[in-house]
């Protein structure tokens, strides 16, 4: 571009031009011509985080409402007895956990996909990518409804005594119903985000969370329908959810250009969309399983009550800074593959760097909160004097986890807007599972570290996982990376093969 197309620009920031309302093309421009000066950068993270804010805003809010819906349903199942809960909890992390593992995985590569054809213009595809992905998280629910319907032998294998196993296969069952709508609200989610439109997401959110609540305590404290009752409410909030979610996409005018109907397209060609849909999976399930591993391996110790309450507490925080980074994730996948679709390596670069910028610091703040607090987070949970202690003494490993959990999950975002999902699947399995599952594992079980052991096995394997997205996402040539989601979006181009564009990924 020469500079005679290039000096309206420059005199329109040097004369204070809003940068805010300049386009991502012009972002690009004044990024590649330049070294650009000092004064600038504030304005130009100014520019990128007011897009990156408004985007994880409500991904954030959509991320823990959903959380919450499950949460709440733990809560009034605690007023139904300890065995109760007891089952519920079990059922949510060993059955249900690992459903949501598959499904969020495989969503990623809606992310991925969806979100390079929008920033490429490529709308029409959108709508076929997201039916070809329910075909297959439908396919996934059927094959896991087995798991759901027999998980009382399960858990039973897997170590849990009788009455527990019980109670958890009656909480299971009642969430087979979800798991379907869990399968087209995710695809549906992840096809909305990709177009930026995240406000009526929140909104949707926030609302069924309320009605959840009030529906929640009728059934478990007026109509007295029990666990069932309360698994059975929980599954059919997630339907009211999928019914909003697709009357916005089929009647608002926000998504007339990437919703053109159904198609019989997204049965063709399925296969390479498949391979990537593996890879996320695979990558997002090894990272999620991670965390619940050490809940139940915590059941093996010595003392396993002790441990097991202790570590719960610490996992619930941890699991809320999570939601809360999966928004921020979320809205840097989006971020990325849009710019990579456009054609804009410089901003997609700038927006890594912007993005994870803004997560250390808040990480860095989440972390005072945990180490200044640290006897306060336990006392809401318990008044038990020895698991009191015990959470205190893990507080300085959850402050790790929760600084580590601000960097991690920002690149694995920036990794599914990329489509890397392939490599970093191999990265998690190396370093979560080949090299800090056995480590904590000897720390726990052969040391007098107990559950610290097990606990700083993890920290090493996320440790190791996240130095190695660093240098991955450092070393990337952003201007190849647009090459390959051209070369991808070229093959979709006359829509008969709008899935083509995952096949080099």
């Amino acid at each position: 571009m020469g500079s005679a197309e290039y000096q309206p620009l420059l005199l329109g920031l040097d004369s204070h031009a809003r940068i805010p309302d300049l386009s991502s093309i012009a972002i690009e421009e004044f990024l590649e011509h330049r070294p650009v000066a000092s004064r600038w950068w504030p304005r130009l993270v100014g520019w990128e985080s007011r897009l990156l804010w408004i985007l994880s805003g409500a991904s954030i809010i959509v991320s823990i409402f959903n959380y919450m819906l499950s949460f709440v349903t733990l809560a009034f199942a605690g007023h139904l007895g300890s065995l109760e809960l007891a089952g519920a909890s079990i059922a949510s992390v060993g059955i249900q956990g690992l459903a949501y593992g598959i499904m969020l995985g495989m969503a990623s590569a809606v992310q991925t996909v969806c979100g390079q054809a929008y920033g490429a213009k490529k709308y029409a595809a959108m709508g076929v990518i997201c039916q070809r992905a329910i075909i297959l998280h439908l396919g996934a629910a059927v094959l896991l409804t087995f798991l759901y319907w027999f998980s009382g032998p399960i858990l039973v294998a897997i170590g849990q005594s009788e009455s527990i196993s019980e109670q958890g296969q009656i909480f299971a069952r009642g969430l087979i119903p979800q798991l379907y709508a869990f399968a087209i609200s995710c695809p549906m989610q992840r096809f909305l985000q990709a177009q930026n439109i995240v406000n009526p997401l929140a909104y949707m959110s926030v609302g069924v969370f309320l009605v959840h609540i009030v529906l929640t305590w009728l059934v478990v404290y007026v109509v007295d329908y029990g666990l069932l009752g309360a698994a059975l409410t929980l599954s059919f909030s997630w339907w009211v959810l999928v019914i909003l979610n697709g009357l916005y996409i089929l009647l608002s005018p926000s998504c007339k250009e990437t919703w053109t109907g159904f198609s019989i397209k997204a049965f063709k060609g399925i296969w390479p969309y498949f391979k990537l849909t593996v890879a996320s999976a695979v990558m997002l399930c090894l990272e999620i399983w991670y965390n619940q591993g050490l809940v139940l391996i915590s059941g093996l110790l010595p003392n396993p009550t002790i441990s097991l309450d202790s570590i719960s507490i610490c996992m619930n925080y941890l699991n809320w800074d999570m939601q809360f980074m999966l928004g921020l994730s979320a809205a840097a996948s989006v971020r990325v593959s849009n710019e990579l679709g456009a054609g804009h390596p410089r901003v997609a670069k700038f927006s890594v760097l912007v993005v994870n910028g803004t997560s250390i610091l808040i990480s860095i703040v989440f972390t005072i909160i945990v180490l200044v607090f640290k006897v306060g987070l336990s006392k809401l949970f318990t008044t038990d004097t020895e698991v009191i202690e015990a959470v205190s003494e893990l507080t300085p490993l959850l402050a790790i986890s929760v600084f580590l959990n601000g960097i991690q999950p920002i690149l694995s975002g920036v990794a599914i807007g990329s489509g890397w999902q392939g490599v970093v699947a191999y990265v998690n399995l190396t370093t979560y599972y080949i090299i800090g599952l056995p480590i904590g594992c000897v720390l726990g079980f052969k040391t007098s570290l107990g559950v610290a052991g097990i606990w700083w096995g993890m920290i090493i394997g996320v440790l190791l996982q996240t130095l190695t997205l660093i240098i991955l996402t450092a070393r990337t040539n952003w201007d190849a990376e647009v090459k390959r989601a051209a070369e991808r979006l070229k093959n979709s181009a006359d829509q008969e093969d709008a899935l083509d564009l995952v096949s080099d990924i």
